[in-house]
This record gives C-alpha cells, sequence and structure tokens, in this order.
C-alpha cells in the first residue's frame, strides 16, 4: 500500500486481485483504517478474452466471469461490510452485454449483463442502510483493452466504429469516470438501482 497526496486530495493504492475475497476485503478494510469509514466503492476491474462458442473452454467461462462478474459481487461484499453510513456503490459494466451482443465474446457479456441484475437486487437490499447501487454502461471507449486488436477491436477498429456514433467519435476513459463519480455523489442521491449508458447515442442511432 502506497500513498500519494495532491492539493488537498489524498490517494492510497491497494494491490487487489478481485478474485481473491480476501484481497477485497483488505482493500475495503484499507479505506477505513486509512480514512476512517467508506463511502463509495467503484467495481471497475474487468478482463476481455476473445472465444467463439465452439472453443470457449469451461475454464476460460470461469475466469471470465470470476473477475467481471463475480469480482464485482465481491467487491461490493466487502464494501458493505464495513460501510456505517450512507453511502453509493458503482460498478461498470458494458455496451456489450449491457445492451448490444458480441460474437465471440458470450461470456464477456453474460458477466456484463450479469452486473445489471446484480445491481439491481443490491440496491434493493441496501436501500434501508442508505446505500445506492448503480452501474455505468460504457460505450466504445479508448482504453487499453478496447485498443487490443486480438481481443477487441484495435486501434482501426475503433476509428472505423468511430464514423458510427453520432457523436462522431469514441469516448474517453476519463468521460465514463466523469459518470461514476455523478452516480457517487450527492447529485445522484435520489438514483439507485439504474444503468447510465455513456455511449455517444450510438445505443439510439437508426441504423443506416
Amino acid at each position: 500500500m502506497r500513498g500519494h497526496e495532491k492539493g488537498n486530495g489524498q490517494a492510497v493504492a491497494v494491490d487487489v486481485d478481485v478474485r481473491d475475497p480476501d484481497r477485497t476485503d483488505a482493500l475495503a478494510q484499507a479505506a477505513v483504517d486509512h480514512y476512517g469509514r467508506l463511502d463509495i466503492a467503484v467495481a471497475a476491474a474487468g478482463i476481455l478474452r476473445r472465444a467463439p462458442l465452439t472453443e470457449l473452454s469451461d475454464q476460460a467461462w470461469q475466469d471470465m466471469l470470476s473477475v467481471d462478474l463475480t469480482g464485482v459481487l465481491r467487491t461490493f461484499r466487502s464494501a458493505a461490510r464495513v460501510m456505517t453510513g450512507p453511502g453509493a456503490m458503482v460498478a461498470v459494466s458494458s455496451i456489450a452485454g449491457g445492451v448490444y451482443g458480441w460474437e465471440d465474446h458470450a461470456h464477456y457479456a453474460a458477466a456484463k449483463s450479469g452486473v445489471l441484475g446484480l445491481c439491481r437486487s443490491l440496491a434493493v437490499e441496501l436501500a434501508p442502510r442508505h446505500i445506492r447501487v448503480n452501474c455505468v454502461i460504457p460505450g466504445l471507449v479508448e482504453s487499453p483493452q478496447s485498443l487490443d486488436p486480438v481481443n477487441s477491436l484495435g486501434p482501426q477498429g475503433l476509428a472505423d466504429a468511430g464514423r458510427l456514433i453520432p457523436a462522431g467519435r469514441v469516448g474517453t476513459a476519463d468521460e465514463a469516470a466523469r459518470a461514476i463519480r455523478f452516480l457517487a455523489g450527492d447529485a445522484a442521491a435520489y438514483i439507485t438501482g439504474q444503468q447510465l449508458v455513456v455511449d455517444g447515442g450510438l445505443t439510439v442511432r437508426w441504423p443506416s
């Protein structure tokens, strides 16, 4: 664990593998130890692997779900154990699974779709504790994952896709992060169990 301060802010980094519940517990406890309490939890860890159905092994399926779906569960479960007051949880799904299907990525889409159901149910369960649970569904966002030409679209695929988006480009990680910040903040105090699509208008464009 290491700390970093800039201006009036302070951050502490903790090494976490969301496949290990002991590590997600340690992450939540680190927040309590360092800041005195935990108010916000964001579950954004994810992996992406291309695999056609006929080549999709049980192990590859389980590996994907362990990070992209069960990792969200573990992160929020660990957070819920130490949250003592009002709080907010935000998970990151994907337009693949959260809205669309994606060939050769059934395990990824299934995990990201499952995140939506998980967040809806936790929103109901945790509401009596004044903990809100929401989900961000990013569209096509430039990131190391999406720039991977083997498992995702790659640079050229992203450039081509950007021309189909009403906004005229793919999004940035910072733009997705701003949506997370909104759902985690006081401006969203009466929003829970919802999904916010951040896609530059892709999902509402009439196919042409």
